[in-house]
Protein backbone atom coordinates (compact mmCIF):
# COMPACT_ATOMS: atom_id res chain seq x y z
CA UNK A 1 0.00 0.00 0.00
CA UNK A 2 1.06 3.74 -1.27
CA UNK A 3 2.33 5.64 1.89
CA UNK A 4 0.04 8.57 2.00
CA UNK A 5 2.38 11.61 2.08
CA UNK A 6 2.38 14.61 4.64
CA UNK A 7 -0.24 17.52 4.18
CA UNK A 8 0.28 20.76 6.09
CA UNK A 9 -3.02 22.12 6.66
CA UNK A 10 -3.33 25.94 7.40
CA UNK A 11 -7.08 27.35 8.58
CA UNK A 12 -9.31 25.17 10.53
CA UNK A 13 -12.44 27.60 10.19
CA UNK A 14 -15.56 26.87 9.25
CA UNK A 15 -14.67 25.47 5.78
CA UNK A 16 -10.73 24.35 6.60
CA UNK A 17 -11.94 22.36 9.47
CA UNK A 18 -14.38 19.91 8.12
CA UNK A 19 -11.96 19.38 5.04
CA UNK A 20 -8.79 18.93 7.33
CA UNK A 21 -10.81 16.27 8.78
CA UNK A 22 -11.76 14.39 5.77
CA UNK A 23 -8.33 14.13 5.22
CA UNK A 24 -7.13 12.89 8.28
CA UNK A 25 -10.15 10.36 7.72
CA UNK A 26 -8.29 9.36 4.58
CA UNK A 27 -4.97 8.44 6.56
CA UNK A 28 -3.00 11.36 5.30
CA UNK A 29 -0.40 12.63 7.88
CA UNK A 30 -1.15 16.06 9.16
CA UNK A 31 0.96 18.62 10.20
CA UNK A 32 -1.96 21.86 11.54
CA UNK A 33 -2.05 25.06 12.07
CA UNK A 34 -4.53 27.75 13.28
CA UNK A 35 -3.97 31.26 13.96
CA UNK A 36 -6.21 30.74 17.41
CA UNK A 37 -4.76 27.46 19.07
CA UNK A 38 -8.16 26.89 21.15
CA UNK A 39 -9.49 26.53 17.55
CA UNK A 40 -6.93 24.00 16.73
CA UNK A 41 -6.67 22.27 20.02
CA UNK A 42 -10.62 21.71 19.44
CA UNK A 43 -10.36 20.15 15.74
CA UNK A 44 -8.10 17.79 17.14
CA UNK A 45 -10.06 16.54 19.59
CA UNK A 46 -12.75 16.27 17.36
CA UNK A 47 -10.81 14.13 15.00
CA UNK A 48 -9.26 12.33 17.79
CA UNK A 49 -9.51 8.74 15.87
CA UNK A 50 -6.58 10.44 13.85
CA UNK A 51 -5.06 12.07 16.08
CA UNK A 52 -1.46 9.83 16.15
CA UNK A 53 -1.17 11.05 12.55
CA UNK A 54 -1.96 14.72 13.30
CA UNK A 55 0.88 16.87 14.84
CA UNK A 56 -0.20 20.94 16.20
CA UNK A 57 2.03 23.37 15.46
CA UNK A 58 2.93 26.67 16.37
CA UNK A 59 3.94 28.55 12.96
CA UNK A 60 2.80 27.71 9.25
CA UNK A 61 6.40 26.88 8.69
CA UNK A 62 6.94 24.90 11.23
CA UNK A 63 3.41 22.91 9.75
CA UNK A 64 5.51 23.38 6.05
CA UNK A 65 8.10 21.71 7.29
CA UNK A 66 8.68 18.00 5.97
CA UNK A 67 5.35 18.64 3.90
CA UNK A 68 5.11 17.48 0.77
CA UNK A 69 1.66 19.27 -0.09
CA UNK A 70 0.39 22.74 1.99
CA UNK A 71 -2.88 23.68 1.74
CA UNK A 72 -4.20 26.72 3.48
CA UNK A 73 -7.92 28.09 3.81
CA UNK A 74 -7.88 31.20 5.47
CA UNK A 75 -10.12 34.39 5.47
CA UNK A 76 -8.59 37.13 2.78
CA UNK A 77 -5.83 38.40 1.21
CA UNK A 78 -4.29 39.81 4.10
CA UNK A 79 -4.68 36.62 5.86
CA UNK A 80 -3.11 34.64 3.31
CA UNK A 81 -0.43 36.95 2.89
CA UNK A 82 0.38 36.27 6.43
CA UNK A 83 0.64 32.73 6.81
CA UNK A 84 2.40 31.81 3.33
CA UNK A 85 5.10 35.04 2.34
CA UNK A 86 4.75 36.76 6.08
CA UNK A 87 7.40 36.01 8.74
CA UNK A 88 6.77 32.48 10.08
CA UNK A 89 4.49 31.56 6.99
CA UNK A 90 4.35 28.30 5.09
CA UNK A 91 6.87 29.65 2.16
CA UNK A 92 9.88 29.73 4.42
CA UNK A 93 9.55 26.31 5.12
CA UNK A 94 8.04 24.59 1.98
CA UNK A 95 10.35 22.43 0.31
CA UNK A 96 11.40 22.78 -3.41
CA UNK A 97 9.16 20.23 -5.38
CA UNK A 98 6.67 20.42 -3.15
CA UNK A 99 2.89 21.17 -3.70
CA UNK A 100 0.97 24.82 -2.58
CA UNK A 101 -3.15 24.39 -2.33
CA UNK A 102 -4.81 27.32 -1.53
CA UNK A 103 -8.66 27.71 -0.74
CA UNK A 104 -8.94 31.21 0.59
CA UNK A 105 -11.24 33.23 -1.59
CA UNK A 106 -8.75 36.00 -2.52
CA UNK A 107 -8.00 38.17 -5.60
CA UNK A 108 -6.76 36.65 -8.22
CA UNK A 109 -4.10 39.05 -8.51
CA UNK A 110 -2.64 37.69 -5.10
CA UNK A 111 -3.01 34.20 -6.32
CA UNK A 112 -0.98 35.11 -9.42
CA UNK A 113 1.39 36.59 -7.07
CA UNK A 114 1.68 33.26 -4.76
CA UNK A 115 2.07 31.43 -7.96
CA UNK A 116 5.03 33.38 -9.25
CA UNK A 117 6.72 33.24 -5.53
CA UNK A 118 6.03 29.57 -5.61
CA UNK A 119 7.61 29.11 -8.91
CA UNK A 120 10.64 30.91 -7.75
CA UNK A 121 11.02 29.16 -4.68
CA UNK A 122 10.93 25.49 -6.61
CA UNK A 123 7.70 24.37 -5.70
CA UNK A 124 4.37 24.36 -7.76
CA UNK A 125 0.84 26.42 -6.78
CA UNK A 126 -2.95 26.06 -7.82
CA UNK A 127 -5.88 28.89 -6.65
CA UNK A 128 -8.54 26.63 -5.44
CA UNK A 129 -11.71 28.18 -4.01
CA UNK A 130 -14.35 26.35 -3.34
CA UNK A 131 -18.28 26.75 -3.27
CA UNK A 132 -20.86 24.91 -1.78
CA UNK A 133 -20.64 25.98 2.24
CA UNK A 134 -20.34 24.49 5.47
CA UNK A 135 -22.79 21.46 4.58
CA UNK A 136 -20.35 20.89 1.49
CA UNK A 137 -17.29 20.91 3.65
CA UNK A 138 -18.73 18.77 6.32
CA UNK A 139 -20.18 15.86 3.66
CA UNK A 140 -16.98 16.20 1.39
CA UNK A 141 -19.07 17.71 -1.45
CA UNK A 142 -17.24 21.03 -2.04
CA UNK A 143 -17.39 22.20 -5.87
CA UNK A 144 -13.84 23.43 -6.35
CA UNK A 145 -12.60 26.15 -9.33
CA UNK A 146 -8.56 25.77 -10.23
CA UNK A 147 -5.96 27.68 -11.56
CA UNK A 148 -2.88 26.76 -12.12
CA UNK A 149 -0.86 24.24 -14.45
CA UNK A 150 -1.92 20.59 -16.07
CA UNK A 151 0.99 18.68 -13.86
CA UNK A 152 0.08 20.47 -10.59
CA UNK A 153 -3.59 19.53 -11.06
CA UNK A 154 -2.60 16.03 -11.52
CA UNK A 155 -1.07 16.41 -8.25
CA UNK A 156 -3.50 18.07 -6.43
CA UNK A 157 -6.77 16.30 -7.79
CA UNK A 158 -6.59 13.25 -5.46
CA UNK A 159 -5.75 15.26 -2.20
CA UNK A 160 -8.97 17.29 -3.05
CA UNK A 161 -11.03 14.05 -4.25
CA UNK A 162 -11.19 14.27 -0.44
CA UNK A 163 -13.35 16.97 0.15
CA UNK A 164 -14.56 17.24 -3.15
CA UNK A 165 -17.78 16.25 -5.66
CA UNK A 166 -16.72 18.46 -8.52
CA UNK A 167 -13.14 19.37 -9.37
CA UNK A 168 -12.60 21.64 -12.46
CA UNK A 169 -9.17 22.53 -13.68
CA UNK A 170 -10.26 26.16 -15.57
CA UNK A 171 -7.15 27.12 -16.43
CA UNK A 172 -3.64 29.18 -15.45
CA UNK A 173 -2.78 30.84 -12.13
CA UNK A 174 -5.24 33.25 -11.01
CA UNK A 175 -8.50 31.61 -12.55
CA UNK A 176 -9.45 29.73 -10.06
CA UNK A 177 -10.24 32.70 -8.27
CA UNK A 178 -11.56 34.65 -11.51
CA UNK A 179 -14.24 31.44 -11.59
CA UNK A 180 -15.11 32.04 -8.14
CA UNK A 181 -16.37 35.80 -8.90
CA UNK A 182 -18.26 34.58 -11.83
CA UNK A 183 -19.88 32.10 -9.39
CA UNK A 184 -20.21 35.02 -6.22
CA UNK A 185 -22.16 37.25 -8.81
CA UNK A 186 -24.52 34.54 -10.17
CA UNK A 187 -25.53 33.92 -6.34
CA UNK A 188 -25.80 37.71 -5.67
CA UNK A 189 -28.23 38.21 -8.98
CA UNK A 190 -30.70 35.24 -7.86
CA UNK A 191 -31.07 36.26 -4.58
CA UNK A 192 -31.75 39.79 -5.26
CA UNK A 193 -34.45 38.38 -7.66
CA UNK A 194 -35.25 35.88 -4.98
CA UNK A 195 -36.15 38.07 -2.52
CA UNK A 196 -38.37 40.30 -4.59
CA UNK A 197 -40.29 37.37 -6.25
CA UNK A 198 -40.89 35.90 -2.26
CA UNK A 199 -42.16 39.51 -1.17
CA UNK A 200 -44.32 39.33 -4.14
CA UNK A 201 -45.82 35.89 -3.11
CA UNK A 202 -46.23 37.45 0.45
CA UNK A 203 -47.79 40.40 -0.18
CA UNK A 204 -50.52 38.89 -2.74
CA UNK A 205 -51.67 36.30 0.44
CA UNK A 206 -50.30 33.58 -1.91
CA UNK A 207 -49.16 29.98 -0.62
CA UNK A 208 -45.47 30.30 -0.93
CA UNK A 209 -45.07 26.31 -0.71
CA UNK A 210 -47.38 26.03 -3.45
CA UNK A 211 -45.56 28.74 -5.71
CA UNK A 212 -42.80 26.97 -5.08
CA UNK A 213 -43.87 23.74 -6.41
CA UNK A 214 -45.23 25.50 -9.28
CA UNK A 215 -42.15 27.52 -10.69
CA UNK A 216 -39.27 25.46 -9.02
CA UNK A 217 -39.32 22.85 -11.84
CA UNK A 218 -39.68 25.33 -14.50
CA UNK A 219 -36.80 28.26 -16.03
CA UNK A 220 -36.39 30.01 -12.71
CA UNK A 221 -35.49 27.08 -10.91
CA UNK A 222 -32.17 27.29 -8.93
CA UNK A 223 -29.95 25.96 -5.93
CA UNK A 224 -30.82 28.96 -4.28
CA UNK A 225 -34.43 28.48 -4.91
CA UNK A 226 -34.80 24.85 -4.09
CA UNK A 227 -32.38 25.65 -0.71
CA UNK A 228 -32.81 28.74 0.36
CA UNK A 229 -37.00 29.98 -0.64
CA UNK A 230 -38.70 28.18 2.66
CA UNK A 231 -36.06 29.44 5.09
CA UNK A 232 -36.34 33.20 3.77
CA UNK A 233 -40.27 32.57 3.80
CA UNK A 234 -39.71 31.79 7.07
CA UNK A 235 -36.76 34.23 8.66
CA UNK A 236 -33.88 31.82 9.47
CA UNK A 237 -30.99 33.02 8.08
CA UNK A 238 -27.67 30.63 9.87
CA UNK A 239 -26.33 28.94 7.15
CA UNK A 240 -22.66 29.31 7.57
CA UNK A 241 -21.45 31.91 4.66
CA UNK A 242 -22.21 35.06 6.04
CA UNK A 243 -22.84 38.63 4.13
CA UNK A 244 -19.79 39.56 5.66
CA UNK A 245 -17.61 37.25 4.03
CA UNK A 246 -19.56 37.39 0.70
CA UNK A 247 -18.92 41.40 0.34
CA UNK A 248 -15.65 40.45 0.93
CA UNK A 249 -16.19 38.27 -1.84
CA UNK A 250 -17.70 40.84 -4.22
CA UNK A 251 -15.21 43.11 -3.32
CA UNK A 252 -12.46 41.69 -5.10
CA UNK A 253 -15.03 40.74 -7.82
CA UNK A 254 -15.52 44.71 -8.44
CA UNK A 255 -12.06 45.41 -8.18
CA UNK A 256 -11.24 42.78 -11.29
CA UNK A 257 -13.83 43.76 -12.98
CA UNK A 258 -13.14 47.24 -13.19
CA UNK A 259 -9.53 45.96 -13.76
CA UNK A 260 -11.55 44.49 -17.02
CA UNK A 261 -12.70 47.36 -17.95
CA UNK A 262 -16.20 45.69 -17.49
CA UNK A 263 -19.56 47.52 -16.14
CA UNK A 264 -21.44 45.27 -12.99
CA UNK A 265 -24.82 46.84 -12.70
CA UNK A 266 -26.45 44.11 -10.88
CA UNK A 267 -23.14 42.92 -9.02
CA UNK A 268 -22.64 46.56 -7.95
CA UNK A 269 -26.04 47.40 -6.60
CA UNK A 270 -26.46 43.92 -4.71
CA UNK A 271 -23.22 44.41 -3.03
CA UNK A 272 -24.83 47.93 -1.85
CA UNK A 273 -27.76 45.70 -0.35
CA UNK A 274 -25.86 43.94 1.23
CA UNK A 275 -24.38 46.60 2.84
CA UNK A 276 -27.66 47.50 3.84
CA UNK A 277 -28.36 43.98 5.92
CA UNK A 278 -25.07 44.37 7.49
CA UNK A 279 -25.82 48.16 8.67
CA UNK A 280 -29.09 46.24 9.88
CA UNK A 281 -26.63 44.15 12.53
CA UNK A 282 -27.28 41.02 9.60
CA UNK A 283 -23.74 40.92 9.03
CA UNK A 284 -22.70 37.21 10.09
CA UNK A 285 -26.42 36.43 9.06
CA UNK A 286 -26.48 34.00 5.72
CA UNK A 287 -26.28 35.75 2.20
CA UNK A 288 -30.22 35.04 2.03
CA UNK A 289 -30.82 37.04 4.70
CA UNK A 290 -30.83 39.75 1.87
CA UNK A 291 -34.18 39.87 1.71
CA UNK A 292 -34.36 41.52 5.39
CA UNK A 293 -34.29 44.21 3.31
CA UNK A 294 -37.30 44.33 1.92
CA UNK A 295 -40.09 45.32 3.59
CA UNK A 296 -42.91 42.74 3.22
CA UNK A 297 -45.49 45.11 1.89
CA UNK A 298 -49.55 45.01 2.49
CA UNK A 299 -50.80 41.30 2.12
CA UNK A 300 -54.10 41.43 0.03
Amino acid sequence: MKTKETIAFIGLGVMGGPMAGHLAARGYPLRIYNRTRQRADEWKERFGPQGSRVRLCDTPAKAAEGAKVVITCVGNDEDLAEVTIGPGGAFEATRAGALFIDHTTVSANMARRLDEEARHRGFTAIDAPVSGGQAGAENGKLAIMCGGTAEAMDRARPVMESYGARIVHVGAAGAGQTTKMANQMCIAGVLGGLSEAIRLVQASGLDADKVLEAISGGAAQSWQMENRWKTMVEGEFDFGFAIDWMRKDLAYTLAESERLGLETPITSLVDQFYADVQAMGGGRQDTSALIRRLPEGKSQ
